[in-house]
């Protein structure tokens, strides 16, 4: 391997992926089981699986579940907050909002137990002017009390600090002399939003995770030092871009999502080779499934992200919409006697049956299996699989005899409830927002994505399913590629009518000399800096926003007011005249661009000379309707634009991929394949 590899790694619920990406073309790939106990390992197991010698290699990009897993599970570190006097408990009012729209049900937890919530005086006024100076000797106070209640992280949240942080800058400043950890978070670092509520529970996620994702960088960069790795790790952001490792605790609520937003990425990177302009992804892997909108080569970013209910994490990130549906969900019979699938899952330990790991309880992989769709000889991981006969029986053992279904019918219903779930959430992305699915390509990955991508085409009449090269590893190809990204939101908060272009244009001027500074501190090499620019919008007397993409730093009040009309009539197809408007915010991406991967390299030549040198064997596969008997391809064989139709299975290393009866499939130069899906 030589000088100027570009490594990506992802972690996924069930498995870890790597590759190795060569200036010269070289390819190297690595699939190992994900160690749930400490990741790093994982990590380092793939590096060894792919014989890297990380002497030679330029850069290491890493998508991390660390933090999104930590907040999911409530596995955090034990966190304090300093607030405004009077305003403890507004971490646990919220919105007033209800997790379900019917029936007083539902519950929720705040991040911070109010008994580590403490107040000071001070307060801040809507226009910044102070009201009550700073106490600081009540900060001492409260800092003394928090660490005498063994809180790790601090947080500093007072009121309209977005308009004038003076307060929470001096309040950090004293708890630097006072709190020998370092994670502090002051609120106005993490968003800039005028919600006190929205702009505290991110400061909350944020010092919830520092720790977590301290030592388990920690841990990841001694390890790779110690193999003689001498560069900085690139940690992959929620937003889409990479941040050097050193920099990324300060902002730790960055890195959620950051696993979904790398497969965005890479599909956005594969949907600009081949010239596709609107994709929908989807990323169905081990534990879940990950659906996004791509247009025009962007993807689409997002400051509305609710990782859980009553939890907004608000600060840009790629917009996507999970839901606990991947290979390892379980499937389960609930009270009133219906088939369910999810959120549960296996994951990596027990896994499914089929592992043969000592998993009792069926999955979609299970029932993949049992139709047919799966090799037990091919799975990865696994020594000694049980045979298809033995999982068929178990499912209806413990599934069908209560639905009264044999064991292959029992697989079927699993496979058609999670199809159902899954086309639900790419309905949520797409029919909801106002988007036709007909005039989208359905991007199809993750290790499990191909298995059940053309059945979800079908159900939505998307016209094209394009299933790229190496479907199971693309979030770790997407880490590989991503640019550097840091984002800047300056809140404004006025009539858009009471402001001027000069106040427009300093505001952006002043993000994008902050935007160069950050991506200089990185200290990785970019080909050259890019900035994308947006503005937070509102009528007068509405709560919710509309973001709106701003061509470039000449945007005034005129064209802000004009885009503002234009992508509300998109969105909505109403008018709405004589209604002022109000500036929220203005925002900033910044990105480095990095020098651009050879894609090429995961194509490979296809070593047949025809399609019949692909065929590997034929064998029974169940589709709607009953059993078919199928051809079998093996994926790295298909020669370059061959074509065939359905019936089929095409087999790799890091997936399998079912194309139903009537569909044509043709491979292109790339390495991927395009299925034309039949009504």
């Amino acid at each position: 391997m030589t000088e100027g590899s570009i490594i990506g790694v992802d972690i996924g619920g069930t498995f870890t992926d790597l590759v190795v990406l060569d200036a010269s073309g070289a390819l190297r790939i690595a699939k190992v089981p994900t160690t749930p106990e400490n990741r790093a390992e994982g990590v380092l197991s793939a590096l060894e699986a792919g014989g890297v010698a990380l002497g030679e290699v330029a850069s290491i990009s890493h998508g991390t579940t660390a933090t999104t897993n930590a907040i999911i599970e409530r596995k955090i570190a034990r966190v304090g907050l300093i607030t405004t006097q009077g305003f403890r408990d507004v971490l646990e009012l919220g919105r007033r909002t209800r997790p379900k729209p019917y029936g007083l049900i539902g519950s929720f937890e705040p991040l911070i137990p109010r008994e580590l919530r403490l107040e000071v005086p001070e307060r801040m006024a809507a226009d910044g002017s102070v009201i009550t100076p700073l106490d600081e000797s009540a900060v001492r106070a409260a800092i003394d009390r928090l660490r005498a209640l063994g809180c790790e992280a601090l947080v500093i949240h007072f009121l309209h600090s977005y308009r004038n942080p003076m307060h929470e800058r001096r309040a950090a400043e004293i708890a630097a002399a006072m709190w020998p950890e370092g994670y502090i978070t002051a609120g106005h670092e993490i968003s800039s939003e005028f919600r006190e509520y929205e702009r505290g529970v991110a400061a909350s996620v944020n010092a919830a995770v520092q720790p977590i994702l301290d030592r388990y960088v920690g841990r990841l960069q001694s390890g790779l030092e110690a193999r003689g790795f001498a560069r900085d790790l690139l940690i992959m952001q929620g937003n889409g871009g990479s941040i050097a490792a050193r920099q990324v605790v300060r902002h730790a609520i960055n890195t959620v999502m950051s696993g979904p937003a790398s497969g965005v990425m890479a599909a956005a990177a594969i949907a600009r080779a081949t010239g596709l302009e609107r994709i929908i992804t989807y990323d169905m892997g081990g534990t879940s499934t990950d659906v996004g909108l791509v247009e025009g080569g962007v993807p689409a970013v997002s400051t509305e992200l609710e990782l859980e209910y009553a939890m907004p994490v608000h600060v840009p990130m790629v917009d996507v919409h999970s839901i606990g549906a991947g290979g390892g969900s379980i499937a389960w019979i609930d009270r009133a006697g219906l088939l369910r699938v999810g959120p549960e899952s296996a994951g990596a330990m027990p896994g499914p049956i089929a592992y043969g790991k000592g998993g009792t309880r069926p999955t979609i992989t299970d029932a993949n299996l049992v139709l047919g769709r799966l090799d037990p000889a091919r799975l990865l991981a696994v020594k000694a699989p049980p045979s298809r006969e033995a999982i068929a029986e178990r499912l209806e053992a413990a599934l069908g005899r209560t639905l009264g279904l044999d064991g292959d019918a029992t697989a079927s219903a699993i496979i058609r409830i999670a199809n159902d779930r899954m086309a639900g959430a790419i309905r949520m992305i797409s029919l909801a927002r106002g988007h036709d699915p007909r005039d989208f390509t359905l991007l199809a990955f993750g290790g499990a994505g191909p298995l059940h991508a053309v059945a979800l085409a079908r159900e939505l009449s998307i016209p094209r399913v394009l299933i790229p090269a190496r479907p199971g590893l693309t979030n770790a190809l997407g880490c590989a590629i991503a640019d550097l990204r840091h984002d800047f939101v300056t809140t404004l908060n006025a009539p858009l009518a009471s402001l001027d272009d000069t106040r427009l244009r300093a505001v952006l001027t002043e993000q994008i000399t902050a935007g160069r500074a950050a991506i200089a501190r990185d200290n990785v090499a970019v080909e050259s800096v890019e900035f994308r620019f947006a503005a937070d919008m509102q009528f007068d007397g509405q709560t919710h926003i509309l973001t709106v993409a701003l061509p470039s730093t000449e945007a005034g009040v005129d064209s802000l007011h004009a885009a503002f009309a234009i992508a509300y009539r998109e969105r909505f197809a109403v008018e709405l005249q004589g209604i002022g408007v109000n500036l929220v915010a203005l925002k900033t991406a910044a990105i480095g661009r990095r020098a651009a991967p050879p894609l090429h390299a995961l194509a490979g030549d296809g070593s047949a000379s025809t399609l019949d040198g692909a065929l590997v064997a034929t064998r029974p596969v169940w589709f709607d309707g009953g059993w078919r008997e199928a051809p079998i391809y093996e994926r790295t064989k298909l020669p370059v634009n061959a074509v065939f139709e359905g019936p089929a299975l095409v087999l790799q290393f890091d997936a399998t991929s079912v194309i139903e009866p009537g569909n044509r499939v043709r491979r292109d130069t790339l390495g991927n394949l395009i299925v034309e899906v039949a009504p």
